[in-house]
């Protein structure tokens, strides 16, 4: 067995955060990661990380930026902490070694982004989250530290109120193990892979967020799911804010510039969940292309100024939809990008179990509420994974000792074992295809009761095949077949609170947009929803919204 003061689960950028601030404490730190650091999905952010830094900006507008794309859902004692906290990151990865745009004075280039009333969002070309992750990688190698590569966590073990180490799963050896650990930090990232059209990479399947829930964490305001305006129409590939912040403009089939009806004020560059709406509305209503998608015009800004900017939009359009964004418009319409909700944590990473931590997409602070402005989620990572890394040393400096029990192990594993002794049982892909065409069906950007019903029943009954799934790979190396029944189920249980919070949830507010309630109510539901692991499904309690300077009112783009 090893041992460990911290373990940290998942190496992206709010991982590797946390592990650095762990380190630099003095605990013995290890970090566990089912692939690669340099693969991790904070890689794929491509517009840029936000921070007051320009001489007509300041945190003050930031911050109201932020309540405001929130739909003042978001805890603003939190969102002020995060707030200050931009600009001395954004130096501190400078000097780790980001290497960062540049205006033509030598000044940090920023670009305009949604929702923001200054251009705040600091870029490297259109890859910024993986010049940020390269950088915070190179940096932490100087630093020891144990890496625990292409492991999958089974469980956290929780006994006397605290945490005390997880069951995990080497694939290379095919072997479960136990780690012992003080506090464990989980920054596993998201679920996107619940839906079936999707930004997230195949690897964000939400398994940190259902462990955590299955040992008695609560996951706050788990229905707000953020839908990206512009994805590639086949693929779902991301297509960045950046293209709209440097100009880009969508259009419909009439070659109508169509924001002008929605945010006649800011057009193209509305918070995410106006512009999804939006473009939703234009193809219901049949101003869409046929097939489904509106246009996004980049063609206006030159080519120099395209492949310069935006390198990464250039490849994907020529290489996976066909087109020459220099030349031609790309073809876009809304994916599932980005989960508001997660572990429910306090500013200091800190859960409702003793030792559990959570930072990046798998946590919710909440500084996002109803819906998260470009440009903060990479910020999110940094902040919040320093905040929970030094509060797990903190932490660990007086924790008891570590108890780990052979029971432990066996109960962890006993479930697997019974996939794979089964002779015949339920497809895990089967199953993950099946929940994927629920969600994006019925519990997409906009949502109503009847809908949301039926999926609950559908994701249920998915449930229960799943108590029969089969693992029917029997090779011990790298057995994609298990992991592939792991995920799944953790999936269909974060699907079940999603739809289950999306049901009580009677009005609409952000990205959470209910037909019969189109109207947000602040007298019955300004207030987060927290979600508990029940005998028969998630129990729902609330908690109020920090309310500190900017009273709620009418968003308006």
């Amino acid at each position: 067995m090893q041992r460990h003061d911290v373990v940290v689960v998942g190496a992206g950028l709010a991982g590797q955060r946390a592990a650095l601030a762990a380190i630099t404490a003095g605990c013995d730190v290890a970090i566990l990661t089912k692939l690669h650091p340099l693969r991790s999905h904070s890689g794929a952010a491509q517009g840029g990380i936000n921070a007051a830094v320009g001489k007509e900006d300041s945190v003050e507008t930031h911050t109201y930026d932020t309540v405001k794309g929130s739909d003042y859902l978001g805890d603003q004692d939190a969102i002020e902490f995060f707030c200050k906290a931009a600009g001395p990151t954004v130096v501190e990865m400078e000097h780790f070694g980001t290497i960062f745009s540049r205006s033509e004075d030598g000044s940090l280039a920023r670009r305009p982004f949604g929702g923001a009333g200054f251009p705040r969002t600091i870029y490297a070309a259109d890859r910024t989250g993986l010049a940020l992750l390269q950088a915070l990688f190179e940096h932490l190698g100087t630093q020891p530290y144990t890496l625990y590569e292409e492991w999958d966590l089974i469980e956290v073990v929780v006994r006397d109120g605290r945490v005390q180490g997880i069951v995990a799963f080497d694939r290379k050896s095919g072997e479960f193990a136990e780690i012992a650990a003080k506090a464990v930090v989980l920054a596993t990232g998201p679920a996107g892979r619940i839906y079936g059209r999707t930004t997230n990479a195949h690897s964000c399947t939400g398994d940190g967020i259902a462990a955590a829930y299955r040992v008695g964490s609560l996951l706050k305001d788990m229905e707000f799911v953020q839908f990206h305006p512009t994805a590639l129409l086949d693929s779902g590939i991301l297509i960045t804010e950046g293209a709209r912040g440097e100009g880009g403009i969508l259009k419909n089939a009439a070659g109508e510039q169509f924001m002008a009806k929605y945010a006649p004020h800011v057009l193209d560059l509305a918070s995410r969940d106006v512009v999804s709406r939006a473009i939703v509305t234009e193809i219901q209503q049949g101003r869409g292309f046929p097939g489904g998608y509106v246009h996004l015009e980049l063609m206006h800004l030159g080519k120099e100024k395209i492949e310069s900017r935006l390198q990464e939009i250039c490849d994907f359009g020529r290489n996976f939809a066909g087109v020459d964004p220099v030349t031609q418009p790309i073809p876009v319409t809304p994916a599932q990008h980005y989960m508001m909700g997660g572990i429910g944590t306090n500013q200091r990473g800190e859960t409702n179990i003793l030792g559990l931590y959570s930072a990046g997409e798998a946590a919710c602070v909440s500084i996002h509420g109803a819906n998260r402005l470009g440009g903060n989620s990479l910020l999110e990572t940094l902040v919040f994974g320093r905040q929970s890394g030094e509060a797990a040393a903190a932490y660990v400096a007086t924790a008891p000792t570590p108890v780990l029990a052979e029971t432990d192990l066996d109960h962890a594993v006993a479930p697997i074992r019974s996939m794979s002794a089964r002779s015949d049982g339920e497809d895990p892909l089967q199953l993950r295809k099946e929940m994927q065409a629920t969600m994006d069906t019925l519990v997409g950007i906009y949502r109503t009761a009847g809908d949301l019903a039926e999926a609950l029943r559908q994701i249920r009954a998915l449930k229960e095949r799943f108590q029969r799934v089969r693992v029917a790979d029997v090779s011990q190396h790298f057995n994609i077949n298990l992991t592939d029944a792991l995920e799944t189920g953790n999936m269909l249980e974060l699907a079940e609170v999603i739809i289950v919070g999306a049901i009580a949830r009677t009005e609409s507010r952000g990205a959470h947009a209910r037909l019969d309630y189109p109207k947000r109510d602040d007298a019955a539901w300004l207030k987060h929803t927290l979600a508990g692991r029940g005998a028969d499904g998630p129990t729902l309690s609330y908690a109020p919204v920090t309310i500190t300077r900017f009273e709620p009112k009418e968003r308006v783009y």
